[in-house]
């Protein structure tokens, strides 16, 4: 035996054992597999390398420089050695039979003698991590280096002794019974494990499951704005040119049929129909000035028909500004919520004739608005199911039926285009008007993979089309 090698080898074997099954941690195990082992066999450098990760632990040095050159070295020789020796116990390691590129570096950093221990089954905890081959991820070793070759009694007790501690490294490394980071390794295996003619018919299985789950029928659905909106409202527009001076209502008051709901300046109004009054008033003085004048003259007659033209002249113009009076208070067509904007915004404001100011729409006539975007516009079936799914309440859809779908997109506010969908509520709802949200229109059934690639194809049309 080498008179370097300790002088009970079984007691030195079960004092490292119990250590190795004593140890809290990888790190602690690594550090007792490079620098404790001497105690069964001489060496002067030893490395513990992992197929996934490279080089982990050195002997007497505290942290691995992966970028080292030395580290390199190692990591290609203790790789190479795994793709020679896959199975087996210890072995020395023959320089010749290396390739060139790493043997001809050996006396630069390694003793001439070194001794390779194949370690099985053996990973990192951060191999999930790890840029590894498939070949060697499975793979690990221990290489010892020194000046004189060993025995077969202390490759025999080596092998005994890695053994062990190979147990307790899987035993501080078990896996957890189910692992997302471990996940894309075992369907890895699974995909290329086994014989090649079980392997090809279980790649066949799971592409005619994948053709059969492409093919099955979904509904194609879009996703657009969508609001509550008044279903039938009494739209209210300016009755005449002229400033609105104040309001009666508030927005979204309850009001009945025939209540006040604004009015406009009336020192303007009230001027001209003085003034149209003053000039009734006068033509008719004129008439009957030249009807005592026809007693007297009756050259002056003819004169009377021009003044009854006259007077007929001042009196529409008078009855149209007494209408224009009675237009200036404006009341509620019908019942229902008064729908419009600040009044401060419109106090003082010069509207003209048919400009709409607010309107009035019953709170139980509610349907869905929304805007479908001109790359959503999905054909859709006479009473398609609709969903909107309200900001305020998303957990509780609002359920409806298509009504219209326009023909033609309109501009939005925005700046882009959209198509307007009318859809009519299925059941009363106590959501207020005016609500938004995301509306969910369905069209009909097509297979999935058209449901998944529909949009892509489209993009990739329009981009060749270009």
């Amino acid at each position: 035996m080498n008179p370097g090698a300790p002088a009970n080898p079984l007691l030195t074997l079960i004092e490292l054992a119990r250590r190795a099954r004593a140890a809290a941690s990888g790190n602690e195990l690594a550090f007792l597999a490079v620098n404790d082992t001497r105690l069964l066999a001489p060496y002067r450098q030893a490395a513990l390398w992992f197929g996934a990760g490279g080089v982990h632990t050195l002997s007497g040095v505290v942290a691995v420089e992966a970028n080292a050159p030395y580290a390199q070295w190692v990591g290609t020789l203790c790789r190479t050695l795994a793709t020679q020796h896959t199975a087996g116990g210890a072995l020395a390691v023959d320089p010749a039979q290396l390739p060139r590129d790493v043997g001809v570096a050996w006396s630069e950093w390694l003793p001439a003698f070194a001794t390779w221990v194949p370690l099985r089954g053996l990973r990192r905890r951060d191999d999930a991590q790890a840029n590894a081959t498939a070949n060697t991820a499975d793979a690990a070793g221990l290489l010892l280096a020194g000046d004189a070759p060993l025995s077969p009694e202390q490759l025999a007790v080596l092998d005994e002794w890695m053994d062990t501690w190979q147990h307790a490294w899987r035993a501080t490394h078990r896996r957890s019974a189910w692992s997302v980071a471990a996940l894309p390794a075992r369907l890895r295996g699974w995909w290329n494990g086994g014989p090649q003619g079980k392997r090809w018919r279980r790649r066949l299985g799971v592409g005619l499951v994948l053709l059969a789950v492409l093919c099955l029928p979904v509904r194609l659905t879009v996703l657009a704005p969508g609001e509550l909106v008044p279903a039938n409202p009494a739209t209210i527009r300016a009755p005449l040119d002229g400033v609105i001076a104040d309001f009666a209502v508030r927005p979204n008051q309850m009001v009945a049929a025939g209540a006040p709901l604004f009015s406009f300046d009336q020192a303007p109004i009230d001027s001209r129909l003085s003034v149209a009054r003053e000039a009734l008033g006068t033509a008719e003085a004129e008439y009957r000035q030249a009807a005592q004048m026809v007693l007297n003259d009756p050259r002056a007659k003819p004169q009377l028909a021009t003044l009854l033209g006259k007077i007929a002249e001042k009196k529409a113009q008078s009855g149209f500004l007494e209408g224009q009076a009675q237009r200036s208070r404006v009341l509620a067509p019908q019942a229902g919520i008064v729908l419009f904007d600040d009044p401060s915004e419109w106090i003082g404001r010069p509207v003209q004739t048919g400009e709409r100011i607010m309107q009035v729409a019953s709170a139980t006539d509610v349907e869905i608005e929304a805007w479908v975007p001109i790359g959503d516009a999905i054909p859709l079936a006479d009473n398609a199911p609709l969903h909107l799914y309200l900001a305020a309440s998303p957990m509780s859809p609002v359920s409806g039926t298509l009504r219209y779908m326009s023909h033609r997109a309109t501009a939005r506010p925005d700046g882009s285009y959209a198509y307007r969908v009318r859809a009519r509520l299925d059941a009363p709802i106590d959501q207020r008007i005016g609500l938004k949200g995301t509306a969910k229109l369905a069209g009909e059934r097509v297979p999935l993979v058209y449901w998944m690639l529909r949009r892509p194809l489209a993009s990739i049309r329009q981009f060749l089309a270009v």
